[in-house]
């Protein structure tokens, strides 16, 4: 193997994927993702810093996402409005990523770890919306309750999404939007 290999992160990820579809998460190793990626363990870890990283390493750009989508709402937005701008920003990031992201969620819902790290995943998304709003003057109450809310209208969604084939992402979390009005009417 030579030291440079092209396209190697997308060839490790597909590679994970595929052993944790085959295999389950808890019984395949980065050795056998590196060798089925044709490179070297070295080389995963230069990517990823451990094998729950292949799902979980757009972390950060989503959370990056979400904040910066509330920063930039418009100054008179009220807070449902902002939050409710980020996810549909946050929205064509996964329509460029769907086949993944559905393999993910697979992947994530048959393991109980996974589960929880995806849970605390929601939970710093929800943070960093809530200290977004803050930011932005929302009262500290108003801007938890907006953010938990936004954060349940996404993980509905998002489910939703990868369980179902066609349709897009920005159209279901419209859909959810509506029904979390109705029930709040």
């Amino acid at each position: 193997m030579g030291r440079w290999q092209p396209e190697a992160r997308a060839r490790l990820e597909q590679a994970a994927l595929e052993l944790f579809e085959e295999k389950g998460f808890e019984e395949t190793t980065v050795a056998e993702i590196a060798e089925r990626a044709g490179l070297t363990k070295r080389t995963f870890f230069r990517y990823f810093t451990d094998k729950r990283e292949v799902l979980f390493g757009g972390s950060a750009l989503l959370q990056e996402s979400f904040e910066e989508s509330v920063r930039d709402a418009p100054a008179d937005a009220a807070a449902l409005a902002a939050v409710e701008a980020a996810l549909f920003a946050v929205a064509g990031i996964f329509e460029e990523r769907r086949d993944f992201a559905a393999r993910r969620q697979r992947i994530i819902s048959a393991s109980p770890e996974l589960r929880e790290r995806e849970l605390i995943k929601l939970a710093a998304l929800g943070a960093a919306v809530d200290a977004a709003l803050r930011a932005r003057g929302v009262d500290a109450r108003a801007a938890t309750l907006t953010a938990e809310a936004g954060m349940a209208v996404f993980r509905v969604s998002f489910e939703r999404w990868v369980s179902e084939p066609g349709g897009d992402l920005a159209a279901v979390l419209r859909d959810s939007l509506a029904e979390l009005r109705a029930v709040a009417a």
